[in-house]
């Protein structure tokens, strides 16, 4: 058994620089990353790419690298709740590649399963599909999209290991599945580590072949974006 854990997060983060491609996991704000986001701050590393569904919030999440311009390019489905997201990109502060939200969560599963591309039908005939191979299969068109290539995964579960298998909870299980093992080092961080040998092998989600680092979070505050409760009667 590898042991994948480190100490803390200073450790997990090893090796990142300017000019980097991250991948963080998350929907919104469920199931983001939050200690590595804030690290990363801390770090004002500069000239990032980031492969992420969305961008958080203005002060949240991937919004607080956005506030301090540490993100070159974003490369997401949609804007979301981010107006800072949304000025930089009309302004052209910002380079946007936006892409269908099926097609980044299976060009992140090309790049877990070791697949250089992969046909979709989505966007063909589209400004999606400009510049890109066409295909035909069994009458119908599809559009060759390469794998993402990134530097780090940086993924948020539920519970872990030492050996980095893991546990989702609820819709943190969204793009952070697939961006375990989709770039060069997945760091995972998680709420509670545990000893090799207390997960239940069948609740597993991911093994850890597919993690290299793994530690502890804490502080974790897991914002809602629209809370939207019932009125009293």
């Amino acid at each position: 058994m590898i042991n994948k854990k480190v100490n803390n997060i200073s450790e997990a983060l090893e090796g990142v620089s300017d000019n980097m491609t991250f991948m963080f996991g998350g929907f919104g704000l469920s199931g983001i990353p939050e200690n590595a986001i804030a690290n990363l701050v801390k770090r004002n590393i500069k000239g990032l790419t980031c492969i992420s569904n969305n961008a958080g919030v203005d002060d949240f999440g991937l919004g607080l690298l956005l506030h301090q311009k540490q993100i070159k390019k974003m490369v997401s489905s949609y804007v979301g709740e981010n107006d800072e997201f949304e000025r930089q990109m009309l302004s052209g502060e910002l380079d946007v590649e936006l892409i269908p939200q099926g097609t980044l969560a299976e060009r992140c599963r090309a790049a877990q399963a070791g697949f250089p591309a992969i046909f979709t039908p989505a966007g063909y005939g589209t400004e999606v599909a400009e510049g890109k191979e066409v295909r035909e299969f069994d009458g119908k068109m599809y559009v060759l999209e390469h794998a993402f290539k990134a530097d780090y995964a940086f993924i948020k579960a539920w519970k872990g290991d030492a050996a980095g298998n893991l546990i989702f909870k609820g819709t943190a299980r969204n793009f952070n599945p697939i961006m375990c093992g989709a770039a060069k080092i997945t760091v995972a961080e998680v709420e509670e580590l545990v000893p090799v040998g207390e997960l239940d092998p069948n609740q597993i989600h991911i093994p850890g072949i597919f993690v290299q680092r793994i530690f502890e979070g804490e502080n974790y505050e897991k914002r809602i974006e629209q809370l939207t409760v019932r009125q009293k009667a």
